[in-house]
């Protein structure tokens, strides 16, 4: 085999000439060299010092790290068995490695050692929070516990790693292994756009007529548009019943997930598995984060209830006072229609206005405006994928990031959007090395010789993993395990969140919303219909998000086997929340892979997409009173927050910004909600 290129960190990543083969083997060879790394920190002898302890342990198993990430990227993107394969092997033995390292008594006593020493006097701000982070890691990891506990803990561990990548898979399987074959006489309603990429599909598979998956994009255009309401009925089951078929049934995995949790937190001496998980997040208990729900619930029930009063009326217009209720695969059809008659509006005039490509120029420009960043397309870089770009961000004539763009569905690729470092660079005095970073969709692809025409959520998406990107590219820290987004994860969707708000001010949208023929703007009548639709349905968008965060923090504070089968849980849990009653083998939470896909993930941390929206918000205003492109703001965006990482307390960091705490009413106001 010829030298693995596994083996090195390096900057120009060679993925065309990565092979699963070179997996197993590179692991291996990594794992020895972190394991020495380990070592050499525990044998070290005389004092203490920042060099051979705290140093030594930023930097312990980078090479490791860095390969095991660029595994995780590569089976995400494209997928293969022996990939696969390959990189469900690496788990356990990383996983082990990684538990023994935050179990080991002696590194604890070391970092003890430390903290007790004249040295950590000397610290800089950085390493003394570096070294109280870890600190506490330690406690929370069970560095305290007996050696007969720990033993237990590091099982917990390693069976919680294979199985949520396991509940990933199937998820992934079951979602690709859908398919629905509709011909003409089927797809009345459908917009050109959706009949087009169904067209497209259906060729690609060689068949005639329309193919339509459980893909985002596709499933949303049936629940959103067809006529036909068997047929959105079929969907509509078909996704929320995913990971529940036989061979890809995640149900028993969740039973097994939540246990080993519940297990985890009690060992180590947490009342659930939400208090230890929030321990060192901003909500601090999971009393406040359930708190925080209920109030923002009951601050949109009346608007909820008022929402869909009017759309049963609605319906009654449309079809007469016979129209029977509601039923889930009817809400987001009708929601449509209502939408468009009340604003004459229909998202899919927009696409024409949102050619990829432009939306990306768009966003440069409004980067280069408000943060003083150049970015440009760079060429001849290896990529993973055809299909993949590769960029440079520049700041003050220095380059501060590379990232690759990655924005189109393929069957071999996983579902959602997300931001992801490769290499996080780190400050030394004046200098920060660049970063290195990618982004990842499943957008609307490009039809024919046309670009990808965007709707407007997708082109929020686009910001959104951008805002996740420039707190990578923008960081500037001197610990490489606190830099860029590895931040409290109910702080981590603020950089990405507040971008959002750019795509719905005219005078950002003027820089890049040109129809991709014409170059016309948004037309004034078009861009008025759009705003007095955005916040239509926001009580209902609203109870959507907190269900699944009431959901996730009911499921590992409250809930236990002696209340039965989860899935029935979940949809009681779920229910108050829901527009229409939910079908009895209603099973989204076998698909809810934020929460079930990785050990910890978004589990008992969901709600911080609805406290993070709280935050950008609330911190969007101060660009809205000092202008959308206030340079000066922008550079306090930057120093503040974007720049910090984790080397400041999250709500410190927001202070310093704002000059005060977060104020959820700025989100109500946004939403159209506060009378």
């Amino acid at each position: 085999m010829s030298e693995n290129p596994l083996l090195e960190i390096r900057y120009d990543i060679p993925f065309s000439q990565i092979r699963p083969q070179h997996i197993e083997p590179a692991i291996q060879t990594l794992l020895a060299q972190a394991e020495e790394e380990f070592q050499a920190i525990l044998r070290v002898e005389g004092p203490r010092t920042f060099e051979n302890t705290l140093l030594a342990l930023d930097r312990l198993g980078e090479r490791l790290g860095y390969a095991f990430t660029l595994v995780a990227h590569l089976e995400s993107v494209v997928s293969s068995p022996e990939l696969r394969a390959a990189y469900n092997a690496i788990i356990p033995p990383i996983t082990a490695f990684s538990t023994r390292v935050q179990l080991s008594t002696e590194l604890y006593q070391a970092l003890k050692d430390l903290a007790a020493s004249p040295a950590a006097q000397t610290l800089s701000p950085d390493w003394a929070r570096f070294l109280k982070l870890r600190l506490d890691e330690f406690r929370r990891q069970g560095a305290d516990l007996p050696a007969e506990k720990k033993a237990r803990l590091e099982a917990l561990n390693t069976r919680l790693s294979e199985i949520t990548t396991q509940f990933e898979q199937n998820l992934t399987d079951s979602t690709a292994g859908w398919e629905l074959y509709l011909d003409e006489t089927q797809v009345a309603g459908l917009p050109p756009s959706a009949l087009e990429a169904a067209r497209q599909s259906a060729r690609s598979k060689g068949r005639d007529g329309y193919r339509f998956t459980l893909q985002q994009p596709s499933f949303l255009a049936v629940q959103t548009y067809l006529d036909d309401a068997e047929i959105r009925k079929q969907v509509y089951l078909a996704y929320y019943t995913r990971a529940t078929e036989p061979g890809r049934d995640n149900r028993p995995l969740i039973e097994e997930i939540l246990a080993l949790r519940r297990e985890k937190a009690a060992l180590l001496g947490y009342t659930n598995f939400a208090d230890y998980v929030l321990e060192n997040r901003m909500a601090g208990k999971a009393e406040r984060a359930l708190q925080f729900e209920h109030d923002l619930k009951a601050a949109y029930e009346p608007y909820f209830t008022r929402e869909l009063a009017a759309l049963e009326a609605f319906r009654r217009e449309l079809e007469g006072p016979q129209a029977p209720p509601l039923e889930p695969w009817d809400i987001a059809y009708y929601a449509e229609k209502q939408r468009k008659a009340l604003y004459d509006f229909d998202e899919e005039e927009l696409r024409p206005y949102f050619a990829l490509p432009q939306v990306l120029a768009g966003l440069f420009e409004i980067v280069r405006r408000v943060f003083g960043l150049e970015v440009h397309e760079v060429n001849g870089v290896d990529t993973w994928h055809p299909e993949v770009k590769t960029y440079e961000i520049y700041r003050d004539g220095k380059r501060i990031c590379r990232f690759f763009t990655d924005w189109h569905p393929r069957e071999n690729k996983r579902g959602g959007a997300w931001m992801n470092s490769l290499i996080r660079g780190v400050r030394t005095g004046e200098t920060t090395e660049p970063h290195l970073g990618l982004m990842c969709g499943n957008l609307t692809p490009p039809v024919g010789d046309q670009p990808a025409l965007l709707t407007h959520r997708e082109v929020e998406t686009v910001f959104h993993e951008f805002g996740h990107l420039l707190h990578l590219a923008l960081s500037s820290v001197e610990a490489r395990s606190l830099a860029g987004t590895q931040v409290a994860r109910d702080f981590v969707e603020l950089p990405s969140q507040i971008m959002e708000n750019w795509c719905w001010e005219r005078e950002a949208l003027d820089l890049f919303a040109r129809h991709y023929q014409t170059g016309e703007p948004i037309p004034d009548a078009l861009f008025e219909k759009m705003m007095q639709a955005r916040n239509y349905w926001a009580a209902n968008l609203g109870m959507r998000q907190l269900a699944f965060g009431m959901l996730d923090l009911s499921l590992h504070v409250h809930y236990s086997p002696s209340d039965g089968d989860v899935m029935q849980y979940a949809r009681q849990v779920m229910q108050p929340f829901m527009p229409a009653p939910l079908p009895q083998d209603y099973a989204f939470v076998a698909g809810f892979a934020h929460l079930f896909g990785h050990p910890v993930g978004y589990a008992a941390g969901y709600y911080s997409y609805k406290w993070s929206e709280v935050l950008d918000a609330d911190a969007f205003s101060r660009f809205k009173s000092e202008g959308i492109f206030s340079r000066q703001t922008g550079e306090d965006f930057i120093a503040h927050i974007l720049s910090k990482g984790n080397a400041v307390d999250p709500a410190e960091l927001f202070r310093r910004f704002l000059g005060r705490d977060p104020d959820s009413k700025a989100l109500l106001a946004r939403s159209g909600l506060l009378d």
